[in-house]
């Protein structure tokens, strides 16, 4: 506060005390506070305040005239209230000044040891009576205790008034939540998820006016207190997007501050950071993605510490499958010479969603492969991921500082299974061969080895046949794939003509539907093949049995016939059992019926 601000205020106090004041008697004693100065009489001080009475009685002797009240909260302002309330003027306890009547009113020892109903004890009643039963009335105090601290929270100012917000909110949330219940058809109770849930998050908006320090007290309060981590999440929400863009000089910089200002600025940004990573709810889809990379992008410009860095990375990765491209083109903020866009961040995003697919696969039980589900939720997120993940290296592919070991790394980072098709992974290498032609041969053929030219499409196959960007290598195993493709297609559409080529093409196609399937689906399909064989096996055996008895059957007609009739009865009895009809043909699902089918006829013609 410079001089001219410490006169005018000055001159402002006593013309203010001139109002209230005796003016009949002179005054004995004078007070300053934080510039103010108060002409009073040392009477009534006395007999309210104990610091005073005792100040008083240390000089008593040299008769004491003057008096400075050093780090008073409040200032001059809240001494103004406590020397009304000594001299018996009324005032107004509120919202806007209960929190500095609670300190003045300590910092001046005006207890009940040294008068009845102090300004102490009237303070304090009108916290817990008035402030703590409403919500909005304790974010008001709250607010106030901004600059009271840290003797406001010593008093418990802050702890009770956040108790009491964190309860209220709960009990609100709880009441709206009731609100919803209604009775079914069936006359059982249920959740109306229909009907809008009023009243119950209308404090978020309310809470984005506190500092952060204050405002993770609140919610730490919230989270014990059991309010849903939707609300939480959405508080979190508002509060960043007031915090790091209205009054942020990083996403303002028209606005052009000074060089210290930039400082304390992104200080305090970082510190808003931090702190709301840390209050993040553990439970998924809390928060949406998209915020999620706005506070990565924001830790990663501040830099903040690695451990917020880290724990933004690990709830991205574990949520991967609902992010966007526009979400991984995450800037290059620390190096300018670097690639354009921050690849190492995506590279360990992409581990986190790998490493976190893979436990989850551990941690289920083996029943579940043995489901007969042609996709699992967790294969689903990998396809998903994979076309993102082709996406993106198709938009960093043109960066000319793109180095290729970490091109190879983005593409390795998911499992072989997670693509069934590699026409958005061809496109994106096609795109780096084109923008990075100073590639050596070798490094060329490394990372044309990323894909698999079995699971190109056609049209993918026929523009790879002759793309002169790619080595001669993988020119030769496109041609060999498409070739092999277009024999397929000319038996399936002739099957008839040869049934070897069939063959071939039926283990061609089964190849490549298994090694585009994961261990899990794979597992399952084995499985269902393995349940056919035995059923098999179970018919051959039958069969065989029946061999035996016709076999003894004709033993004994050897023995009561002649050779003519034998001969004739031997010829009957093979094409009753027709073992080597139509039933054992390749490619019958059922080789059974066919052959129920052939002996029903050999009945009849008997």
């Amino acid at each position: 506060m410079d001089k001219q601000q410490q006169l005018s205020l000055a001159k402002c106090t006593r013309q203010r005390c001139n109002e209230w004041i005796f003016r009949d008697v002179p005054s004995d004693i004078t007070i300053e506070v934080n510039g103010g100065t108060f002409a009073l009489h040392k009477f009534p001080l006395v007999s309210r305040s104990g610091r005073i009475r005792k100040l008083v009685a240390e000089h008593r002797d040299s008769a004491i005239s003057r008096i400075e009240l050093l780090s008073l909260p409040g200032g001059a302002e809240s001494f103004e209230l406590a020397a009304k309330f000594c001299y018996g003027v009324n005032f107004e306890i509120t919202s806007a000044n209960v929190a500095q009547l609670c300190c003045v009113s300590d910092y001046l020892e005006m207890t009940e040891e040294f008068s009845k109903n102090n300004l102490c004890s009237r303070a304090e009643e009108y916290l817990e009576s008035i402030v703590c039963k409403n919500l909005e009335i304790c974010i008001e105090v709250l607010k106030q205790c901004e600059n009271l601290l840290p003797l406001a929270d010593e008093l418990k100012i802050v702890s009770q008034c956040i108790d009491a917000i964190a309860s209220k909110a709960c009990v609100e949330q709880i009441a709206s939540s009731f609100s919803r219940l209604e009775y079914s058809n069936s006359g059982r109770l249920h959740m109306n998820r229909q009907a809008k849930c009023d009243g119950g998050d209308w404090w978020i908006e309310d809470l984005s006016v506190l500092r952060i320090d204050l405002y993770q007290k609140i919610i730490t309060a919230m989270k014990c207190r059991g309010v849903r981590p939707e609300s939480i999440g959405a508080s979190l929400v508002n509060y960043a997007q007031k915090e790091l863009t209205k009054k942020s000089s990083l996403w303002n910089p028209s606005s052009q501050p000074k060089v210290d200002l930039v400082a304390v600025s992104n200080g305090h940004e970082r510190i808003v950071v931090e702190t709301i990573v840390s209050l993040l709810p553990v439970e998924k889809l809390a928060v949406p993605i998209s915020f999620l990379f706005g506070l990565l992008r924001s830790a990663v410009m501040l830099d903040c510490t690695v451990a917020s860095r880290l724990d933004l990375e690990r709830r991205i990765g574990s949520q991967l499958d609902i992010a966007t491209l526009d979400d991984l083109l995450i800037p290059s903020f620390r190096h300018a010479g670097d690639t354009l866009f921050d690849v190492d961040t995506v590279h360990r995003i992409l581990v986190n969603f790998s490493q976190q697919d893979d436990s989850e696969d551990d941690m289920e039980d083996a029943s579940v492969f043995e489901s007969d589900s042609p996709q699992s939720p967790s294969q689903t997120a990998l396809f998903k991921v994979s076309k993102l993940v082709d996406s993106y290296l198709a938009e960093i592919a043109p960066d000319a500082n793109l180095k290729l070991i970490k091109f190879i790394g983005i593409a390795e980072t998911l499992p072989a299974h997670a693509r069934t098709i590699h026409d958005g992974l061809y496109r994106a290498i096609d795109i780096y061969l084109k923008a990075h032609q100073g590639l050596s041969d070798p490094d060329r053929k490394k990372v044309c080895q990323l894909i698999d030219f079995q699971k190109l499409s056609q049209e993918a196959g026929a523009h790879a046949a002759q793309n002169e960007r790619l080595p001669l290598q993988s020119i030769v195993q496109v041609l060999y794939f498409e070739q092999l493709r277009l024999r397929n297609a000319l038996f399936c559409s002739h099957p008839e003509e040869d049934h070897k080529p069939m063959h071939q093409s039926w283990r061609i196609s089964s190849g490549a539907l298994s090694a585009a399937m994961s261990p899990r689906d794979n597992y399952a399909s084995l499985r269902r093949e393995n349940r056919e064989l035995k059923l098999e096996l179970a018919r051959l055996r039958m069969r065989l049995n029946d061999l035996e008895k016709e076999h003894v059957c004709m033993k004994r007609d050897m023995e009561k016939s002649n050779s003519r009739k034998f001969m004739s009865s031997f010829s009957k009895k093979l094409g009753k059992l027709n073992f080597f009809g139509h039933s054992s043909s390749r490619g019958s699902s059922s080789p059974s019926k066919n052959s129920q089918r052939t002996d029903s006829k050999v009945i009849e013609r008997t």
